[in-house]
C-alpha cells in the first residue's frame, strides 16, 4: 500500500512538472502593451530588412489594434506586399482581395490592383519560362490572364495613376507572351505531324490578339498546316493574309526561324 501510495504521489508530482513546462513553453506576446504607431515601426524595420516572415504576424497585429484606421488599412497592404516577398502569393492574393471588397472607395485602390498584377505576372514568367526547352506540355494560363485583368482594371479605373505607365508596359509584355504561348504550342503540334491541332491553335492566337509579334508566325503555320492537309484555299486565303499583313515575312523566304532566348524583346 505505501508503495502504490508513493507511485500516486509519483505520478502527481510529475504530472504538475508536465504542467509547469507546458506553461513555461506557452508563447509571450511581445507585442503586449505597444502602441500601434510602434508595432508599424517595428513591421516596417522587418519589412525593410527582408525580415518579411517576421513582418507578416505584426502586420496582423497592427490590422487589429488600429481597426477602422487607415493605418490598419496600410497594414493589410503591406502584409500583402511581405507575404508575395516570402513566397507566399496565394496568401497575398487573398490580402489584397479582402482588402479591395473591405475598402472599394480607399485612395490605394490603384496600389491594391497594381500589387496583385505583378503577384500574378511573376507567376506568369514562371509559367512561359518552359520555351526555353524542347518539350512541350500544355500549361494554365490564369495567372496571365488575371495579371493582364488587374493592370488592365488599373489603368482603365486610374489612367493618371503613378502605377498606370508600368502597367501599361506590363500589359503589353503579357499580351506578347499570351500569343506566343498559343503559337509555340501550334507550332509544336506543326512539327509532330498534328496539323488540325496546329490550325486550332494557330486561329486561337490570331482570334484572341491584336498586333503582337507572334501572329506573323501563326499565320505561317496556318499557311504549312493547309498545305499538309490539301486545303489549297485555305492555305492560298492565309497566304494572302500573311503577305498582306507581313509582305517582308522571313516565314516565307525561310521557314521557321530557330528560337530566340529573348523573344519578349520582340515587342
Amino acid at each position: 500500500m505505501q508503495r502504490a501510495r508513493l507511485s500516486a504521489a509519483g505520478a502527481a508530482a510529475l504530472t504538475a512538472a508536465a504542467l509547469l513546462a507546458a506553461c513555461s513553453s506557452t508563447p509571450t506576446d511581445r507585442t503586449a502593451g505597444w502602441s500601434p504607431n510602434r508595432i508599424h515601426a517595428e513591421a516596417k524595420d522587418e519589412l525593410n530588412s527582408g525580415g518579411y516572415d517576421k513582418a507578416i504576424p505584426l502586420y496582423e497585429k497592427l490590422e487589429g489594434r488600429a481597426a477602422g484606421t487607415p493605418l490598419a488599412q496600410q497594414a493589410q497592404l503591406d502584409k500583402a506586399y511581405a507575404q508575395f516577398k516570402n513566397g507566399e502569393k496565394a496568401e497575398a492574393v487573398a490580402t489584397l482581395d479582402r482588402f479591395m471588397r473591405l475598402h472599394p472607395a480607399s485612395p490605394a485602390i490603384d496600389y491594391a490592383l497594381y500589387l496583385k498584377g505583378v503577384i500574378n505576372f511573376n507567376d506568369e514568367l514562371g509559367l512561359f519560362s518552359f520555351l526555353s526547352r524542347q518539350d512541350l506540355s500544355e500549361r494554365d494560363q490564369k495567372a496571365a490572364k488575371e495579371a493582364f485583368e488587374s493592370f488592365n482594371d488599373l489603368v482603365t479605373r486610374f489612367p493618371d495613376s503613378r502605377y498606370a505607365p508600368d502597367a501599361r508596359a506590363r500589359m503589353r509584355y503579357t499580351v506578347n507572351a499570351l500569343a506566343q504561348y498559343e503559337v509555340h504550342v501550334a507550332r509544336y503540334y506543326y512539327t509532330r505531324g498534328a496539323y488540325v491541332a496546329a490550325v486550332n491553335r494557330a486561329q486561337q492566337a490570331l482570334a484572341d490578339y491584336r498586333d503582337a509579334p507572334a501572329l506573323e508566325e501563326a499565320l505561317y503555320i496556318l499557311v504549312q498546316s493547309y498545305d499538309k492537309l490539301n486545303l489549297a484555299q485555305l492555305r492560298d486565303d492565309s497566304k494572302r493574309v500573311l503577305e498582306q499583313n507581313y509582305p517582308n515575312s522571313e516565314y516565307v523566304a525561310r521557314g521557321f526561324k530557330p528560337k530566340s532566348s529573348a523573344w519578349w524583346q520582340l515587342w
